[in-house]
């Protein structure tokens, strides 16, 4: 009726500029399209039908069918990727090759595949989540450090990882909740009335979170004990929603190349160098679904019942947006023996004045509200001359904070931790530092390649990511004592 209103001069203005939009759309549309399909060819791996996958709807009822079904997922890996790979020089940092410095097979173990660590007498059960497009490994040095103290333990291989990234295409995570709940049950039978806990990393860590948060609706499902967090994905970019209207576009138009957001080469042999646009959709989907039930919960009251939280997170993460976790998670917590620790920035002077944002000035509102509901820890620089750390806690319902506690230096020519750094020690054979042990293939932990920009596959800021934590035996102590595990 409005559009009748107006005179003809302007109704033509207006289709004119319309048409124009829309033709800048389309054209936009179509330059995406071209340069996302402009990209080297798909490969095996990017491919490979993996239908021995766990899902929702598999014909599975308790965890040693999972692990039944994961036996025959790998030996399909094997015959429809690894048999096609050839070996030789050319793929000597394949993942998909067999005997390469990357093959997962160079290992005594597999770490991609559960793993289980078993007690004749456990003091508790300890299930643990790994991230997305990453494998068991990551909670290999958490998952021993438990076992030692007297923990069942369970590193569960998450539906779509650890195998091909094709494994990611199609999975979603629901089929991944549905995979925790059979290990959590398989827990709590193991260790009967012992307490269980819940370690997640990343996207393990929003698994841990949609699990626990279930519990308190359906008490057929083994309540945790506590949960332990870890760079945990709480809150993603606004773009990863946008993420499946990219695949639904490569489906409609027959591009298989859009169904990607990366296609990189596949050197590590416990993660996925390709990103399937999937992924970030799931990512996105159960973001949203935690605070759907965060929601629902605190409207019932039942969020009172919700165990203790221990979490670590870096002030600065390229992949989880670091600031969620307190306005989506902590903030909304009752008050209970919950307790955020935040790795700051190396504020030492001289790494200070390189740093584009100081993730201080995003972190200070949410962190000094007065009505906090739980523990804050710091790491952080001593005074802005020195690379030496302290740790300081202010506690629930205090204004001020602890004495600190000297914890050791960041390293030289460190700036900050990372999202990938948190889980893992600067030891690690894999992804470990200068100190890292011997690894029997590829080390990743310690690159310094220099050179030309534009002229590796992989970008150098990929490569330079740090990707081990310096302060993992902080970590340790503080899991072990959160679990109370540790032997004084």
């Amino acid at each position: 009726m409005w559009f009748k209103s107006l005179t003809r001069a302007t109704r033509t203005l207006l289709q004119v500029v319309s048409i124009g939009l829309i033709g800048c759309l389309v054209a936009v549309v179509i330059v995406f399209v071209y340069v996302l399909d402009s990209r080297p060819d798909l490969s095996i791996w990017h491919l490979a039908d993996l239908d021995e996958e766990f899902t929702a709807k598999s014909d599975v009822s308790d965890f040693s069918q999972y692990l039944a079904l994961e036996e025959r997922l790998f030996e399909q890996l094997d015959a429809l990727v690894y048999t096609k790979v050839p070996e030789g020089p050319e793929n000597i940092i394949n993942r998909y090759s067999s005997g390469s410095l990357s093959d997962p097979g160079r290992w005594p173990v597999n770490w991609n595949r559960t793993f289980e660590l078993r007690q004749k007498q456990p003091r508790a059960g300890v299930l643990l989540l790994h991230g997305l497009s990453d494998s068991p490994y990551s909670m290999r040095a958490l998952a021993q450090l438990l076992h030692d103290q007297g923990a069942w333990v369970i590193g569960l291989r998450i539906p779509g990882h650890g195998t091909a990234p094709s494994g990611l295409v199609e999975t979603r995570w629901q089929d991944m909740a549905a995979a925790v709940r059979l290990a959590a049950r398989h827990v709590r039978d193991a260790v009967g009335d012992k307490p269980f806990y819940l370690v997640g990393y990343s996207n393990g860590g929003a698994l841990s979170m949609e699990y626990t948060l279930s519990t308190l609706d359906d008490t057929s499902l083994p309540r945790p004990s506590g949960v332990i967090l870890l760079s945990p994905e709480i809150g993603v970019s606004a773009v990863a929603a946008l993420a499946v209207w990219q695949g639904r576009l490569g489906h409609l138009l027959g591009l298989e190349k859009l169904a990607w957001n990366g296609l990189l080469p596949e050197y590590d042999p416990y993660k996925y160098g390709s990103f399937a646009v999937n992924a970030g959709d799931l990512a996105h989907r159960i973001t949203v679904h935690i605070q759907e039930q965060l929601d629902a919960l605190q409207g019932s009251g039942k969020l009172e019942k919700m165990p203790p939280i221990l979490a670590f997170q870096s002030s600065v993460d390229a992949t989880v947006t670091a600031p969620a976790l307190v306005a989506n998670l902590f903030a909304r917590l009752p008050p209970a023996n919950h307790e955020l620790v935040l790795f700051d920035i190396n504020r030492n002077v001289k790494a200070a004045l390189l740093v584009k944002q100081d993730p201080r000035k995003v972190f200070k509102p949410l962190l000094d509200k007065s009505d906090r509901s739980y523990d804050l820890t710091v790491v952080t620089n001593e005074d802005p001359e020195s690379n030496r750390v302290v740790v300081r806690t202010r506690a629930h319902g205090k204004e001020d904070y602890s004495a600190p506690v000297k914890l050791g230096e960041w390293p030289p020519g460190i700036y900050s931790l990372s999202h990938v750094a948190l889980p893992f020690s600067p030891r690690d054979p894999v992804y470990g530092g200068p100190s890292a042990g011997k690894s029997p293939g590829i080390q990743l932990g310690n690159l310094a390649l220099r050179g030309e920009r534009g002229v590796l596959y992989v970008s150098g800021t990929e490569l330079m990511r740090l990707r081990w934590n310096p302060f993992f035996d902080y970590v340790q102590s503080r899991v072990l004592q959160f679990t109370q595990l540790s032997h004084q």
